[in-house]
């Protein structure tokens, strides 16, 4: 994985620590920290802004298994290199706020180790069963989150997932092309049912409509815009995220 650490990309912008405690099969990183609890406007008791307690929930592909749709462009070190280095900006993204990564795949369990984050070992299930589990676990134990934000990890613009948190119901960030879901925030313990894949920004709207959870509609330049197929690795304003780097 040399190659991975190497790779000249954009580096990411803000720093990061967490921890999550998980019902899936788990490694913490380290103790959970008062950072679990974020501020949120909303009702006020007592004089006070309410606390409600946030995770972070993102799911991470196999680093040398990510992107193939890319493989016209860029060589396969390269891609593996842009995964990782994405999925960093992604957890640095977070900020204060705890962070599970759920994967299967002993890289990344080390990787996301290294940056602070708790991993979530879930093989077998899937990406909609892997986010599931992932959300479940990070709703009880050390964390209890009472919002969960899921975040995608191909997003190379993302600084920042404060401001999608969140209050009520349902916030969705779907990706540039309103079809895909690149950042969820629900409340814990809503049954909510996952629907990735292409179409999924409708059919989760529709799942909240089920549960009768209001429903929020945020278009961010940054969080929409993630990387699947050749066109997506030139940003906005010009920048290459495959320069030196293509097949």
């Amino acid at each position: 994985m040399a190659s991975d650490q190497t790779a000249n990309f954009p580096p990411p912008l803000l720093a990061f620590t967490g921890t999550a405690s998980t019902l899936a099969t788990t490694r913490e990183a380290r103790p959970p920290a008062d950072e679990a609890e974020a501020r949120i406007a909303g009702p006020k008791v007592a004089g006070s802004v309410a606390i409600v307690r946030v995770a972070v929930v993102v799911p991470v592909k196999a680093f040398g298994a990510a992107k193939l749709r890319l493989a016209g462009e860029v060589s396969p070190a390269g891609r593996a290199a842009l995964a990782r280095q994405m999925a960093d900006g992604v957890l640095r993204a977070a900020g204060s706020l705890p962070v599970t990564v759920v994967c299967d795949d002993e890289a990344v369990a080390v990787w996301a180790e290294a940056a602070g984050a708790t991993v979530a070992w879930t093989p077998g299930l899937g990406l909609d069963g892997a986010v599931a589990a992932g959300v479940d676990a990070v709703a009880v134990g050390d964390v209890g989150a009472d919002r969960i934000v899921v975040a995608h990890a191909d997003l190379p613009l993302a600084t920042d997932l404060g401001h999608v948190i969140g209050t009520a119901g349902v916030l969705l960030v779907p990706d540039r092309r309103a079809d895909g879901t690149n950042v969820i925030s629900i409340p814990a313990r809503c049954g909510f049912t996952f629907a990735y894949g292409p179409g999924s920004f409708e059919r989760h709207q529709a799942e909240a409509v089920r549960l009768g959870l209001p429903i929020e509609v945020r278009n961010d330049l940054a969080l929409g815009w993630d990387v699947d197929v050749p066109d997506d690795l030139r940003l906005p304003g010009g920048a290459d995220l495959a320069a030196g780097h293509r097949a």
